[in-house]
């Protein structure tokens, strides 16, 4: 049986007040449970898009869904929805406002109104996902990037989300802590969580996501698993994107070895380096 949408975007169009159309009847959906990654160039709609899921830009026309109800405007309606639905900005400076990481972190549970044992017990939970218990005193300027990042992430998590939206995740983090992240993600998504991110980055995209959506001057060009995203050469060079490292390696591979065709393309470099020694 098919997993119902959790948020569902019907002919959604939005126009920013310097006249710069972000959104062009936008229907998708994502389903409960997935781990899905936004392509696109900038200015392609993503961010955007977003900020719709949650409620924080309103369609000019269309409509949003949240399990399967009409997402509406009125103060009470947003709050619940945005403490079901949290997104992660890219620069995690816009989200982080407190003097220490423990105030920022808590900020949220606060504002819902728990009792202080339990928005105690819900920080310190987010702070043990995040792994960032050592940070819990630290003041919030003196934090790497990195560590800024995962604090925004612990924010959201003290909500108890839903579904988590990610802007460009590992924009500016290094590659073990890229890792690490993904890693948390997966945790995250094993628990229930629906994960949602946007990224430029075809090699996160290839080696995380089950599903991609393809964003193209405020349309989506097209959904689907990533191999039959990235196998689409019409629709690559139409957006802009490269194929992976892994995907390139094994369609040459397979082009000059005895690889079934109907094997499976390796997602990840381990299983790539598995597949090369197999065949030397």
């Amino acid at each position: 049986m098919s997993r119902p949408y959790i948020i569902e975007a019907q002919n959604v169009s939005y126009t920013y007040p310097d006249g710069t159309t972000a959104l062009s009847t936008v229907s998708t959906g994502i389903k409960q449970g997935e781990k899905i990654a936004v392509l696109g160039e900038n200015g392609a709609g993503k961010t955007t898009l977003f900020l719709h899921f949650n409620g924080i830009l309103r369609p000019a026309s269309g409509t949003i869904l949240f399990n399967d109800k009409t997402v509406l405007y009125d103060r009470r309606s947003l709050r619940e929805l945005r403490s079901k639905i949290q997104i992660v900005f890219q620069d995690p400076d816009t989200q982080l406002f407190s003097a220490r990481v423990y105030q920022d972190i808590s900020f949220g549970a606060l504002n819902l109104g728990l009792p202080q044992d339990e928005v105690k017990r819900r920080v310190d939970a987010a702070l043990l996902t995040v792994d960032i218990e050592h940070l819990r005193d630290k003041v919030t300027h003196s934090l790497s990037h990195g560590e800024k990042k995962r604090v925004a992430i612990a924010g959201a998590l003290v909500m108890n989300p839903e579904v988590l939206i990610i802007d460009e995740p590992t924009a500016c983090v290094d590659p073990r802590h890229q890792q690490n992240l993904l890693d948390l993600f997966d945790k995250l998504n094993s628990k229930g969580t629906t994960i949602l991110l946007s990224t430029h980055d075809v090699e996160l995209a290839w080696q995380w996501a089950d599903r991609l959506i393809v964003m193209h001057k405020g349309t989506i060009a097209r959904e689907g698993d990533p191999y039959t995203i990235f196998s689409n050469e019409h629709l690559t060079q139409k957006t802009g994107l490269c194929k992976p490292l892994a995907l390139e390696v094994f369609d040459a591979l397979r082009q000059q070895t005895s690889i079934p065709s109907d094997a499976a393309p390796p997602r990840n470099k381990q299983t790539l380096l598995a597949m090369l020694n197999k065949k030397l």
